[in-house]
């Protein structure tokens, strides 16, 4: 068991401006991305169609996220007074609808591009892991997303507790990022039917957020969603990986036919 360390929220402080740690893993994010996507780009993609997509994709994780944060976490304050909508300063992202808005921001893209939609998804899966990764170390610097009280020898007693809890945001970090990512890098590797590749992301991140949910501690707010174990991000993950499993199976039993969406 050991002490949270104290970690000033802000990272760099310019007069009134303010870096703060959990905007300088967003950016990490999205360099990882970057720097995947020049990986994966080949013949068919250009530099400058990358810096669009990277451009569309932030577009939908900004308002997907915090749209999503709003519905799924925060209706009732949504409802009150809908203009804590804009309050961005007061936290709260949702993977789920920050994943939701990149998709969004994909079909545009693709209508835009002349590419089609899972051509598009296909493609920067792999580099999406990294990005979630990034994001989860910021959730643990700002002490967001405490676990469950425990005893294990890696408890954490976070700030305005005395009781140890597991680092879930740790957990989430590892399985979402390095782990997802190189199940994807080694799956994508080989040449893949059009939809397989979003569908093992959508799978695998499906199981890994259902698994390390159980030891995260629910939102105060909304406590257990279902027969008092089932978390909100548990019953959002569930859809995630039922869609993945339909998507993998319709994309090797089609792989002959045309896809276009």
């Amino acid at each position: 068991m050991w002490q949270y360390p104290e970690i000033d929220p802000v990272a760099i402080q310019l007069g009134p401006i303010a870096l703060h740690w959990y905007a300088i893993s967003y950016l990490v994010g999205i360099i990882c991305v970057w720097f995947i996507l020049k990986l994966r780009k080949g013949d068919t993609w250009s530099d400058e169609q990358i810096s669009d997509l990277l451009f569309y994709g932030f577009l939908g994780v900004i308002l997907g996220g915090r749209i999503g944060y709003m519905l799924f976490y925060g209706f009732t304050e949504l409802i009150d007074n809908p203009l804590n909508l804009f309050k961005v300063w007061q936290g709260g992202m949702s993977f789920h609808g920050g994943m939701l808005g990149v998709f969004i921001g994909v079909y545009f893209y693709a209508r835009k591009n002349k590419k089609k939609f899972f051509e598009v998804t296909d493609y920067i899966a792999p580099g999406v892991p990294l990005a979630l990764g990034s994001g989860r170390i910021g959730n643990f610097i700002n002490s967001e997303l405490p676990g469950r009280l425990t005893e294990v020898p890696w408890s954490v007693i976070f700030p305005g507790e005395s009781l140890g809890r597991h680092p879930s945001s740790l957990y989430q970090a590892i399985l979402e990022g390095p782990v997802l990512f190189c199940l994807l890098w080694f799956f994508s590797r080989k040449p893949r039917p059009a939809m397989a590749v979003s569908g093992f992301f959508l799978m695998g991140y499906g199981v890994f957020r259902i698994f390390t949910e159980f030891y995260r501690a629910p939102d105060l707010h909304i406590g257990y969603v279902a027969f008092g174990w089932v978390t909100a991000g548990q019953l959002l993950s569930l859809p995630m990986f039922l869609v993945g499993t339909a998507f993998m199976i319709h994309s090797y039993r089609g792989r002959n036919r045309k896809l276009e969406f």
